[in-house]
């Protein structure tokens, strides 16, 4: 039997993939064989995972995009097709979060960008990448959520709004795209030590709290969401769809 998580020759486009969860997937999928576009904003910030994933005998190649722009996720898309071919695995990753504080207090301009980053963007990501992925009859897009999606918050509550949007994003595409062979799937980490994260890591009484009350006692690292992604990807997950995986070390199972 072949090895069901080899991924030698599949295109992988990850964005956010210049540091946290993006980046150790990139590892890890270039790892496994694939050949990976890392994409950030920040070009210089992809290069070096471009140069750690080479020197370690991968193929990886830098686009870099601002999830916010329409036309620099089409970039991202038609650049990949252009330097790799057709793409097999599409994981929207990226996130903002530019407000920390009581939900009534958000203003307009941060909500639109937190909606706009952490929803919008990933239905442009897959109307651009799924229809071609349904014609060649296979692909799997990986949606990076948020158990913030599953809970209320008192400090983050218009991220996890977002981030509940994309659980259902998910499961509309998975309907509409699975017919076609198109999967589609969300991973929905606790919280994890990436720099993304660290107003709430940071902060030692809100760790201490966390830990206490998460049943593996600690809090994740970004190569322990990494390796869902790669099963998502891979023909490991061929019968999965419309799914979320919580890896939040038992966080959302426990009794307070």
């Amino acid at each position: 039997m072949n090895n069901p998580f080899d991924l030698t020759g599949k295109v992988a486009v990850i964005t956010g993939s210049s540091r946290g969860i993006g980046k150790a997937s990139a590892e890890l999928l270039a790892s496994l064989g694939a050949k990976v576009v890392v994409s950030s904003r920040k070009a210089d910030a992809c290069q070096a995972v471009v140069d750690g994933i080479k020197a370690n005998g991968g193929d990886a190649h830098v686009i870099p995009c601002n999830i916010s722009r329409r036309d620099e996720v089409e970039a991202l898309i038609d650049g990949t097709v252009k330097h790799y071919g057709p793409i097999d695995i599409l994981v929207c990753n990226a996130a903002v979060n530019p407000y920390y504080g009581p939900l009534l207090d958000i203003a307009d301009e941060a909500f639109d960008k937190i909606m706009g980053s952490n929803v919008k963007s990933n239905i442009w990501l897959c109307a651009k990448a799924i229809p071609a992925m349904a014609e060649r009859g296979k692909g799997s897009v990986v949606i990076i959520s948020s158990i913030g999606g599953l809970r209320g918050s008192t400090v983050i509550g218009a991220y996890g709004i977002s981030k509940a949007a994309d659980f259902s994003l998910c499961r509309s595409l998975a309907g509409e795209w699975g017919p076609k062979g198109v999967r589609v799937n969300c991973i929905a980490p606790g919280l994890v030590k990436t720099d993304f994260a660290k107003a709430l890591w940071e902060d030692e009484a809100n760790l201490k709290r966390r830990t206490a009350t998460t049943p593996l006692r600690r809090i994740g690292e970004p190569h322990e969401i990494a390796g869902a992604v790669a099963y998502l990807g891979s023909d490991s997950s061929t019968f999965m769809t419309g799914q979320t995986i919580v890896i939040d070390g038992g966080v959302t199972t426990a009794s307070v």
